[in-house]
């Protein structure tokens, strides 16, 4: 997967990559370039393996799964086992429904920083904090820091799981139909903190919504 040269500036670079198992394609062949601080959506019909290839940027595909093609993630060819910890810490997927451990909201947007960060607390929690005023939930959850996160509404969860993302200071923001479990105003927030992103992280954006991908995102690719 490593033939062929990766443009200056991209972030991600496929060409012709698709996942299969031994039987079938389960994903592509697709290729597109996602330039640095670009947000690109991931369009088509429901099955054709959108979310399967956001997991194959990330090597996070389940057993059996295999990826053909050239593909290369932050200028790393994916078939390089060496970076994956790395580069999970650089490219966050965020999934559709919205994961929150057990313990505080504080402790849920430290999560991540924790098991790849090596820092004080006092540090650890400055980074957490920016990162729930980037996701946009900041304002609403300042005042209640230590509170279960499982007191949240979904559309707050969904920003959580952003905001943990984000706290590693990712230069990929992988996020897998963010808005499908939300109603209209939660859609709406969340999709305003998306925005927030642009010009400073490279966003891959899988959604269904044609309006949505039309708002948030510089070009489109069909698969």
């Amino acid at each position: 997967m490593t033939g062929t040269a990766v443009p200056p500036g991209a972030a991600v670079q496929a060409d012709r990559v698709l996942v299969r198992t031994r039987e079938r394609v389960l994903a592509g062949p697709v290729s597109f370039s996602a330039a640095s601080g670009a947000t690109v959506g991931l369009r088509g019909p429901s099955g054709c393996g959108k979310s399967t290839l956001l997991r194959a940027l990330v090597g996070l595909l389940p057993a059996g799964l295999t990826v053909e093609g050239t593909l290369h993630v932050l200028g790393r060819p994916l078939d390089d086992p060496g970076p994956l910890p790395q580069l999970r810490a650089s490219a966050g997927l965020v999934g559709q429904s919205p994961v929150v451990f057990p313990g505080s909201i504080l402790d849920n947007a430290m999560f991540g920083l924790r098991h790849v960060v090596r820092a004080p607390r006092a540090t650890l929690r400055e980074r957490a904090v920016a990162a729930l005023e980037e996701a946009g939930l900041w304002a609403e959850v300042q005042d209640r820091l230590d509170s279960p996160a499982d007191q949240l509404s979904v559309g707050q969860r969904q920003r959580l799981c952003l905001a943990r993302a984000l706290a590693l200071d990712p230069q990929l923001l992988l996020l897998d139909e963010p808005t499908s479990a939300l109603d209209a105003d939660a859609r709406d927030v969340v999709e305003a903190s998306i925005a927030g992103l642009s010009r400073r992280r490279t966003v891959l954006l899988v959604s269904h919504d044609v309006d949505q991908v039309r708002r948030l995102c510089d070009e489109v690719v069909d698969l």
